[in-house]
């Protein structure tokens, strides 16, 4: 009885060994599909509809509208204090004025200079060097908005 005994423990390991082996192998597939399927909140079939681009008028309408929510807000907290309230039309007006100027000098000068230190890296690395002005006029634009 006691040669079986560890016979039949070294058969029961091996065989569950290739089991598991099999078992790994015929179960890769389910494994790669946990979390996706219809119940899944990751999968791209049950996305919510994109957002309406930020640049047509719906865009703007609807800018506008939350503005003029956030504006009327403010009035009622401003009337809660006891504060006179603001025009909403006159604020909406300046908030939403295209931006003034063009950048000073002071600043142009500034982006020059970073343009030129990315032009040292970019040699330094053997990339072809940018157009300083063009790429001056870009930044610029980029952070007016």
């Amino acid at each position: 009885m006691q040669e079986a005994f560890g016979i039949v423990i070294i058969a029961v390991t091996l065989i569950a060994a290739v089991i598991a082996v099999v078992s790994l192998v015929s179960s890769r597939k389910a494994y790669d599909e946990i979390g996706r399927g219809a119940m899944s909140l990751r999968d791209e079939r049950d996305a919510p509809p994109p957002d309406p681009p930020a640049s047509g008028p719906a865009a703007a309408a609807e800018r506008e509208d939350e503005i003029r929510q956030l504006l009327t807000a403010r009035n009622a907290r401003r009337a809660r204090r006891g504060q006179a309230p603001v025009d909403v039309d006159d604020e909406l007006r300046r908030l939403t004025a295209p931006s003034p100027a063009p950048a000073d000098a002071g600043l142009r000068e500034e982006v020059r200079q970073l343009v030129q230190a990315r032009n040292e890296r970019r040699a330094r690395a053997g990339k072809p060097a940018l157009d300083v002005e063009a790429e001056v006029e870009r930044q610029l634009r980029e952070l007016s908005g």
